[in-house]
């Protein structure tokens, strides 16, 4: 039951961090006015608004004029929905769950963003931060002080890249990873960092073999943080006992 709770929660903030992550950083009001179709203006009643199944009823378009609604919208819904599940299912009800689902919350936040507009917004990190920063007071990493490191890591890490690769790096990627290290300590974060810089350079290569993207066109890099860090946060134990035992 409570798994199927946590999942309806899912949902339900899931379309809430779209709502936050497209309008911070245009600098509008995340309480009003309410969402409407970008085309007609129409605005959304309650039917219209039930996460996922909403677009799926409507077929992906506006009630109203029929106008194409971008897939981002549910498929954020759905993933938050699904990693608040897997968060319990990995940890259960330790106090833990409560960090894992508040890096959720984040990265979910910060994906739409910089999908839609290729920024990482400083009042969403600043907000987080604030939070993390009371969550990891009560709920310490061991040794406590790997919460610093992390951070200090992190940041310093990314922003050497920027240095080196002349803006390569984005400030809200440098920025972000500070915030990371703190929730994950220094050793997570950089398995974190690993992974994303993996999985953005086989999209990258990929997507220029297929003509997606065009050389030199800028990437958003934070939804590859966000999936390496998750897959790092949660399954770097099985995952490095199996790289070492390769070679054992």
């Amino acid at each position: 039951m409570l798994q199927v709770l946590l999942f309806l929660y899912g949902l339900l903030l899931g379309s809430f961090y779209n709502v936050v992550g497209l309008r911070i950083p245009l600098k509008k009001s995340i309480v009003k006015p309410r969402s409407a179709c970008p085309y007609c203006r129409h605005t959304l009643t309650a039917r219209e608004l039930i996460p996922v199944v909403s677009y799926i009823i409507q077929g992906g378009k506006c009630a109203r004029c029929k106008g194409r609604i971008s897939p981002l919208y549910p498929l954020m819904e759905l993933s938050t929905g699904l990693l608040f599940l897997l968060s319990y299912t990995l940890m259960g009800l330790q106090t833990e769950l409560i960090v894992a689902l508040t890096l959720v919350s984040l990265f979910m936040i910060i994906t739409v963003s910089d999908l839609k507009y290729m920024v990482i917004p400083d009042k969403v990190l600043l907000f987080f931060s604030g939070l993390f920063i009371i969550e990891r007071i009560f709920i310490p990493l061991n040794p406590w002080w790997d919460s610093i490191a992390g951070a200090l890591t992190g940041f310093c890490l990314l922003l050497l890249i920027a240095i080196i690769s002349k803006g390569g790096m984005g400030g809200g990627d440098i920025k972000l990873f500070a915030v990371i290290g703190y929730v994950v300590g220094v050793k997570v974060m950089l398995f974190s960092f690993f992974l994303a810089t993996l999985l953005g350079a086989v999209a990258g290569i990929t997507g220029l073999i297929l003509g997606v993207f065009k050389k030199g066109q800028p990437i958003a890099f934070g939804p590859y943080i966000v999936l390496g860090t998750l897959v790092a946060y949660f399954f770097h134990q099985p995952i490095l006992y199996w790289y070492f035992s390769l070679y054992s």
